[in-house]
């Protein structure tokens, strides 16, 4: 363990008229006198420098089913390694994992890890894709594309949990290293982004576009529902048609349920309803694969064929109860195509999360 974060040279910085240097990552742009830190914690000026703290470093590694992304359309029932390290360039008063991406703590980052090793050690684990997760994977852009490159020597596959707030350069150069996303669309209000989330919508949205129609990264969304903040049927109805008009029906959506968390803990959790309404506002919307999440709803869990309606994949929280589609990933009911990136047999992962220590793997 380093006693103080090692730096690595960044990309997408310039140096300004006072001396300063701006970050050109994300859309904040932050602007940094030598010694300070971005808002994300892990991008510095060092003498006069941009350099990324983190690089190498994580806060833990895991063994997740795929579908815990969530992706439920690509290699489902496959085993994904996870990793993230710390920091986040948004704010978000909700934050589910605000211990890693608030930390400002190197000592959060418990694993050192070459790309090299990640890819390796994701191999020997049977694991078919490495996940940037945990924080958002844009901060550490530099290590991700990395051990991306590395993963992808050996055949793995690549996939970022990310709330897509990037610059559109470095969103280039990130996502052409990506098989997969799951972005978070927090909201369809500025007025959310601003006030709860401590960005801006567009960018956002601008992302997404590019990854669905410059891109052939397999994108799926994921919108936590914040009982009176972000859940009312106006903002979801007009949220899943511009998804349609915008991104086409193939894109799955998944809804899922808050839980009082970081600086949110006076709202109550999401009810299943609350999902269930969503999914029925995407679905009528012409969104065809609507999902619900973070609740036990087999029902809203489980994959179906939008032009005759059978089950494709049953599912039960994380675990794959039936399989009803062929090699081509075709329905064997109706032989209507179901949109995704599918192997001519599911995994069989299940449910289970393995922690992993990369040191076994040296």
């Amino acid at each position: 363990m380093h006693n103080q974060a090692p730096s690595f040279p960044a990309r997408y910085w310039h140096t300004l008229e006072d001396q300063r240097v701006q970050c050109d990552v994300c859309p904040r742009f932050c602007r940094l006198h030598e010694g300070q830190q971005g808002l994300c914690f892990v991008r510095a000026n060092q003498g006069g420098k941009l350099v990324l703290t983190t690089y190498g470093r994580s806060s833990g590694y895991c063994i997740d089913p795929i579908e815990k992304k969530p992706l439920n359309h690509f290699l489902p029932g496959s085993a994904v390694l996870s990793f993230g390290t710390a920091g986040c360039n948004l704010a978000c008063k909700f934050c589910q994992n605000w211990d890693i991406s608030k930390s400002r703590e190197v000592d959060t980052l418990a694993d050192e890890a070459s790309p090299e090793l990640i890819a390796r050690a994701a191999k020997a684990l049977g694991c078919q894709s490495v996940a940037y997760t945990y924080n958002d994977p844009v901060i550490f852009l530099e290590y991700a594309v990395d051990v991306a490159r590395e993963c992808r020597k050996l055949d793995i596959k690549s996939v970022a949990v990310t709330a897509g707030y990037i610059c559109p350069e470095p969103a280039r150069e990130f996502f052409q290293y990506m098989d997969a996303a799951n972005v978070d669309l927090k909201s369809f209000s500025e007025d959310f982004y601003f006030k709860i989330a401590g960005g801006h919508l567009q960018p956002v949205l601008d992302t997404l576009v590019y990854l669905k129609k410059k891109t052939n990264v397999w994108l799926e969304l994921t919108t936590l529902l914040i009982p009176g903040e972000n859940d009312t049927d106006e903002e979801i109805d007009a949220m899943t048609q511009w998804v349609v008009s915008a991104l086409g029906s193939d894109v799955p959506m998944h809804f899922t349920a808050f839980h009082p968390d970081w600086k949110m803990l006076d709202h109550a959790p999401t009810p299943l309803a609350t999902l269930s309404r969503a999914r029925e506002i995407a679905r009528k919307n012409g969104v065809r694969y609507a999902y619900t999440g973070n609740a036990h709803d087999r029902v809203g869990g489980s994959t179906l064929c939008h032009k005759c309606g059978a089950t494709l994949i049953d599912r039960d929280w994380y675990e794959l109860l039936g399989w009803n589609l062929d090699a081509q990933g075709h329905c064997r009911a109706c032989g209507t195509p179901c949109a995704g990136v599918f192997a001519a047999t599911p995994g069989n992962w299940g449910a289970k999360r393995q922690p992993v220590r990369l040191r076994d793997f040296v």
